[in-house]
């Protein structure tokens, strides 16, 4: 899903309205004021890293929103808290929620939070409202071309990758389609299943494809053998492992992948052209602890982080860890593209997919 500044504004409404009942950091909320630290942000002397850590060591915490996996936090975050005794308070919650508790605090010139980790359409948002600061890192030169926007106001650290998914109980694998066009085949019929909210998926492909051509295609897919579609990405893939939906045409890469892990009947394979959603970090442009976030912006895009990340079944962006997408050609979700047109790819996935068209 992608949000348009209405969206943001609705989302922040909902939260301001709730108001500071049970927030954790609640406490510690700040009023604006000039935080020298920030200037660090866009140093780039070769004592950069010293004086960063110095900084940090002296706010001795920071306030991290983050729509992570919850199981993954721990492993990420652990580590940085032991390396350099800094407390990280973590608050996760899904996408918009993150979002909408940001705006919504800055709203009420609450600062609480210092970085923010969440989907590059999310932190899109944020940028708009002008609530990120944008950072010079040196570890944003190992990064993939890609996953750095030219105002560096936030920088990617992950990509979940849409992959195919199956019941290697129903499906052998010399059977999987290695094309689109093979799923138009009569074996597939009543075997397929989606997740009813991949508007940014089924643009990307479709894009990839040439855009007429991509619309086109699904449409006669659907009309051909049918595509269930269930709300909900770890509804879908519980859905493969229990066999109600043989194939799923899109998962992120990482739950079919800790779910066969775990001994479940699912695997997953990559059909051409493959679209990803980027994660990255950012820092807030009233953090409270800027120095200690920007630790922790540096260390999520190191080969350290990236590496644990790779553990947790996420494609890497620093080129300099081996990613488990190697040799496949992945098309990222374009936050600009999806924003501009989000309207009207929505109403086409749901005529499509939902048949069911908006007003």
């Amino acid at each position: 899903m992608t949000m348009t500044r209405r969206d943001v504004m609705r989302l922040a409404g909902a939260t301001f309205a709730l108001g500071a009942a049970g927030l954790p950091f609640a406490a510690r909320a700040k009023e604006s004021q000039p935080q020298p630290n920030l200037a660090l942000a866009s140093y780039e002397g070769p004592d950069r890293a010293a004086r960063i850590l110095a900084a940090a060591e002296q706010e001795g915490e920071l306030n991290f929103y983050t729509s992570i996996a919850q199981p993954d936090v721990a492993p990420l975050i652990e580590p940085f808290e032991a390396r350099y005794g800094i407390k990280v308070n973590v608050w996760r919650a899904g996408d918009e929620q993150v979002v909408q508790r940001i705006v919504a605090e800055s709203q009420g010139h609450r600062y609480i939070v210092d970085a923010v980790h969440t989907g590059s359409s999310y932190l899109d948002a944020l940028r708009r409202e002008k609530l990120l600061t944008a950072v010079s890192s040196p570890v944003l030169a190992e990064l993939a071309p890609n996953v750095v926007p030219e105002h560096r106001q936030w920088a990617s650290t992950m990509l979940s990758v849409w992959v195919q998914a199956y019941n290697t109980r129903l499906i052998k694998p010399a059977d999987l389609p290695k094309t689109y066009d093979d799923l138009l085949a009569t074996h597939w019929k009543g075997k397929l299943g989606i997740e009813a909210k991949s508007s940014d998926w089924f643009a990307t492909v479709a894009t990839q494809m040439g855009r007429s051509k991509g619309i086109e295609f699904f449409r006669t897919l659907v009309d051909t053998n049918g595509v269930a579609a269930r709300t909900g990405n770890s509804l879908l893939n519980n859905l493969v492992v229990a066999g109600e939906v043989p194939l799923a045409l899109e998962l992120y890469n990482y739950m079919p992948a800790q779910a066969k892990r775990r001994g479940a009947p699912i695997d997953w394979f990559v059909l051409q052209p493959a679209a990803a959603r980027a994660n990255g970090v950012a820092l807030l442009t009233h953090a409270p602890h800027p120095a200690a976030a920007l630790l922790l912006y540096d260390y999520l895009l190191s080969v350290d982080a990236q590496r644990i990340l790779v553990s947790r079944d996420y494609v890497p962006t620093n080129r300099n860890v081996a990613s488990p997408m190697q040799g496949v050609n992945v098309a990222l979700v374009d936050p600009a593209m999806t924003m501009h047109e989000r309207g009207q790819w929505n109403r086409t996935f749901n005529q499509i997919f939902l048949h069911a068209s908006e007003s």
